[in-house]
């Protein structure tokens, strides 16, 4: 892969990671020495790295998507099955900008999950990822389905709720092709928010059943609204993910940086 994407890069330099934390360390290095552009080449999680490493600057983000999910590809509308065309949108210049929401200091440019979500990306290591791919996380699913929920304290402009799984969303994608969160925008300066009531192996398969059909936010155990700003405590340890990647655990506030992510895409 690394020979492709240089063949691909030509005259740009090319920065392999080697764990976690180094993606967001070279676009960190990218932005203090000029560097007008910082593409990653990886899936989510990577691209989540290199915004927190570019940060509030002017860099334009390129995507090249290699990762096992690749669901902010999706969002910009990338081909995420040709990665000559993916480069071409890079070199073409074309730049959106999009909000940037935020958590106690920390980016993500497309998902934030507390609870299911999260234990589910605790959960499943990155030796399973390779191996089998998507299928992980439905493996991960069923073993983390089978523990008692947590209980969740959700706090927004329109008041406060109860849940036992949280999802916060900037675009409207989740786990791949699925639309979950219907009236989503990248650029509405809003969070989609939908909260569960309840995780049980039975509810989890009458939610995945309604979101393939677009009907999950009709079912009563579940709240959909969108808002600026939300809070999620809890009085158990519960862990929260952003883009893929489990970045710390509850209570947490979610909101906007005032600063727009500049994203080179169709």
């Amino acid at each position: 892969m690394l020979e492709q994407i240089s063949r691909l890069a030509g005259n740009a330099v090319v920065r392999m990671t080697s764990g976690r934390g180094v993606a967001r360390a070279l676009a960190g290095s990218a932005a203090r020495e000029g560097f007008a552009t910082v593409v990653a080449a990886g899936g989510d999680g990577t691209i989540n790295e290199v915004v927190n490493g570019i940060g509030e600057s002017e860099i334009a983000l390129g995507i090249l998507p290699i990762g096992t999910m690749n669901v902010f590809a999706t969002e910009l509308a990338l081909p995420s099955g040709n990665l000559q065309k993916c480069w071409d949108i890079i070199r073409s210049g074309h730049v959106r900008e999009i909000d940037l929401p935020m958590a106690d200091g920390r980016y993500f440019v497309q998902l934030a999950g507390i609870g299911l979500d999260a234990q589910v990306v605790q959960q499943t290591s990155s030796d399973l990822k390779r191996s089998i791919g998507p299928l992980s996380y439905l493996i991960s699913i069923a073993q983390v389905a089978a523990r008692k929920p947590p209980r969740l304290a959700v706090e927004h402009e329109g008041g406060t709720l109860e849940g036992s799984f949280v999802l916060i969303g900037n675009g409207r994608f989740y786990g791949g092709p699925f639309v979950v969160f219907k009236n989503a925008q990248i650029d509405d300066g809003l969070l989609d928010v939908i909260v569960c009531k309840n995780v049980s192996y039975l509810d989890i398969v009458r939610y995945l059943h309604a979101a393939i059909f677009g009907e999950h936010i009709n079912l009563p155990d579940v709240e959909y609204f969108q808002t600026r700003r939300v809070a999620v405590r809890s009085e158990e340890e519960v862990p929260v993910e952003m883009d893929g990647e489990v970045i710390g655990s509850l209570p947490m506030t979610f909101g906007f940086s005032p600063h727009k992510l500049k994203v080179l895409a169709p």
